[in-house]
């Protein structure tokens, strides 16, 4: 939604501007040269990447206009979750949730946190690690640098698309050059018209320029900003469960574990302690 009101700001103040300048708002409607901008933009984002880069990118753009589902209540239902399945990993042994861990979809415990098993990945994630632990085979610092990796990995994914959607900003203003030499070329090649008429010629030539730039740091560039800051918030809840779990594999309470993990959170979903004892508290009466 956001990004919709940013746009629309963007054109209000640009052509708003020039309207109550004086300006003829009719001059700048030029859709060859939109069309000259545009094509020759995707052309080079098909020429320029692989099919892995090019589905991912297409995948993201649908994410820029959703509101971040990383919120608050979630990171306080994982941070639940995480100390349910860790209790009773303390109390009844780390065989108990063999089971829950395996077949997450249809656990108990699992299936009372909707917000976090509807993340396939994030799931994955959990179950994977809490294998390993089950399993006994790999110390907390083997399994952190494992985590670390697969984390770094997510992360290196997630810039494919970014890095996509800078490099075709980048390449606006340059393709309005291009549209704008083409009119001038257009314009001298009619250098025998009358002066008027020559003058509408050169100012259809110099909107190339003028729509390169404003689609480059109007509308292109900012979602490449925008997409990097979902990936950091993307990332911020695998570091989460991270912790928690290393903390639990280093012999912490289950309490404690998810201390660990709240910590790590931005301060703008980050409950307090209070909050999320409260939280924790009700989940148990739920339970019962």
């Amino acid at each position: 939604m956001l990004v919709i009101i940013g746009y629309v700001v963007v054109l209000f103040s640009v052509f708003g501007g020039f309207a109550l300048a004086g300006g003829h708002l009719h001059s700048l409607l030029q859709p060859i040269e939109l069309l000259m901008i545009g094509g020759a933009a995707g052309g080079a984002f098909l020429v320029g990447n692989n099919n892995k880069a090019i589905k991912a990118t297409i995948k993201a753009l649908p994410t820029l206009f959703q509101g971040s589902r990383y919120t608050k209540a979630l990171y306080m239902e994982l941070m639940a979750l995480l100390f349910e399945i860790l209790t009773k990993a303390r109390k009844e042994g780390l065989m108990s949730i063999e089971g829950d861990i395996e077949e997450p979809g249809i656990s108990p415990i699992f299936s009372k946190y909707p917000g976090v098993l509807g993340d396939h990945h994030l799931i994955e994630f959990m179950t994977d690690y809490m294998r390993l632990m089950v399993s006994g085979n790999m110390d907390a610092f083997q399994i952190e640098n494992l985590m670390d990796n697969e984390i770094e990995t997510h992360h290196h994914e997630g810039e494919v698309p970014v890095h996509v959607i800078a490099k075709m900003g980048e390449a606006m203003p340059a393709f309005g050059i291009v549209a704008a030499v083409m009119g001038v070329v257009h314009t001298m090649a009619s250098v025998g018209i009358p002066p008027a008429e020559l003058g509408i010629l050169i100012a259809n030539a110099l909107v190339g320029t003028f729509l390169g730039i404003l689609l480059a740091y109007g509308f292109v560039g900012p979602l490449a900003s925008l997409l990097e800051q979902k990936l950091h918030e993307s990332t911020k809840i695998y570091q989460c469960v991270k912790v928690t779990l290393l903390a639990s594999l280093n012999g912490y309470a289950p309490a404690l574990s998810i201390e660990f993990g709240r910590k790590v959170l931005f301060s703008t979903e980050r409950p307090s302690f209070l909050e999320l004892e409260e939280h924790i508290k009700q989940s148990k009466a739920a339970k019962l």
